[in-house]
């Protein structure tokens, strides 16, 4: 079976995974979902005990199916992966139709227009640069497990779990720069990487590792052109618009805001009670969230730092993924599994969609036109990409879309 459609969805044949429940199971779908959430209640393991007991006041919230609206759920052709139990960066949309991911093996590509999967790159084989930069790899990675993925501007950014650091221009063939910043094996994995412009306009990218380093590129010459040490290793970095501040989140409860020029810091980030796996700006540079392994994405205000302004808790799982929608209307929260949420941000996130399914996240994107939002889901039987489309109360914008 290669998808499903909404109008499949909407008739009551199948859920949004194509599957049947009752038919198929004999049992139905709330039965299963309750047996699992007992179950992840009872065994959830965490880095901290009694992190999920939050000490803050949750923010309360009205769980409405009007947001977003399910397209298709493309099977078969797409299997999203990932190497890491916590680190779920592996989707990224360029456009309402074309969404970048990690599967299998191999960066894809996949156009939710013609329904058809490209390869971009296979890391399971041999991959060699082309070019010749300085502190390049010559001789390339073999058998890369990717741990992080970042697509924005014709790039298309890959990072190992042995500290690779891969880059390739996807209007261009092979591959365009290897690198391996750290040799350190036990805590070698890169975390996270950003493309930006920089304050100064220039195109660059940032690169966290799970030593504990932060390290920022030049585009044009690949070349490291800062280097930020922090205490404990790094899960997560996100620049800010402007191009002054970073989140730095990771293996502490504690995270900081840096200056972006120096490392120096800011303001600690307190509230969360375990390690943080996710953070994301808004787009009007004054707030931002942080996703958490005690089940939280809390908000924070750049302008009172004391303490975060709003503590989002999500249904069972730790927080591995945040995104917003670039005219910073709403906000998606990934769970580690079963679970989205979207917050409408203009209501002061009171108003919440729940995307409800069976499998891990792989990633999370919405496009940068804010029409479409896809789901890497990995599932040993029902592996996919999920597809939900942006509602509109116009008609007429409805049936351009």
């Amino acid at each position: 079976m290669e998808g499903v459609s909404a109008a499949e969805v909407r008739n009551g044949a199948k859920d949004i995974q194509g599957i049947q429940w009752y038919r198929r199971t004999n049992i139905t779908r709330e039965e299963v979902r309750q047996r699992k959430l007992r179950n992840n209640l009872r065994n959830r393991g965490r880095n901290i005990p009694q992190s999920g007991e939050t000490p803050d006041k949750e923010h309360k919230t009205i769980k409405k199916d009007c947001l977003y609206d399910f397209r298709m759920y493309a099977r078969s052709s797409v299997r999203p992966s990932f190497s890491n139990p916590r680190l779920r960066n592996m989707v990224w949309a360029t456009s309402k139709h074309d969404v970048y991911l990690m599967s299998d093996f191999s960066a894809v590509h996949w156009s939710s227009l013609t329904c058809t999967k490209t390869e971009i790159l296979d890391f399971s084989g041999h991959v060699v640069p082309l070019e010749k930069h300085p502190k390049s790899f010559p001789e390339g990675f073999t058998a890369t497990r990717v741990s992080t993925l970042a697509v924005k501007d014709k790039l298309l950014l890959a990072g190992g779990l042995q500290g690779e650091l891969i880059v390739k221009y996807l209007d261009k063939p092979g591959v365009s720069f290897c690198f391996r910043p750290t040799y350190d094996d036990d805590d070698a994995i890169t975390t996270c990487i950003e493309i930006n412009n920089s304050a100064s306009g220039a195109l660059h990218f940032i690169v966290s590792y799970n030593d504990s380093g932060v390290r920022e590129f030049d585009m044009e010459t690949f070349q490291q052109s800062n280097y930020f040490h922090f205490s404990w290793p790094v899960n997560h970095t996100s620049l800010s618009p402007d191009g002054k501040l970073l989140i730095i989140v990771g293996d502490d409860p504690e995270g900081m805001l840096v200056d972006s020029r120096n490392g120096m810091a800011v303001s600690s980030l307190s509230g969360h009670v375990d390690y943080s796996y996710a953070s994301a700006w808004h787009p009007d540079g004054q707030t931002f969230a942080t996703g958490n392994e005690d089940n939280t994405c809390r908000i924070w205000d750049i302008r009172n730092l004391s303490k975060s302004v709003t503590v989002l808790k999500g249904t069972f799982g730790p927080i591995v993924s945040i995104r917003y929608t670039s005219d910073g209307r709403y906000m998606a929260m990934a769970e580690h599994e079963d679970f989205v949420h979207i917050f409408d941000v203009k209501s002061g996130y009171v108003v919440e969609q729940e995307i409800d399914f069976f499998g891990e996240v792989s990633g999370v994107s919405f496009s940068p036109d804010t029409e479409s939002l896809f789901i890497g889901v990995k599932s040993f039987a029902f592996n996919g990409l999920l597809e939900f489309g942006r509602r509109h109360n116009n008609s007429y914008l409805d049936a351009m879309i």
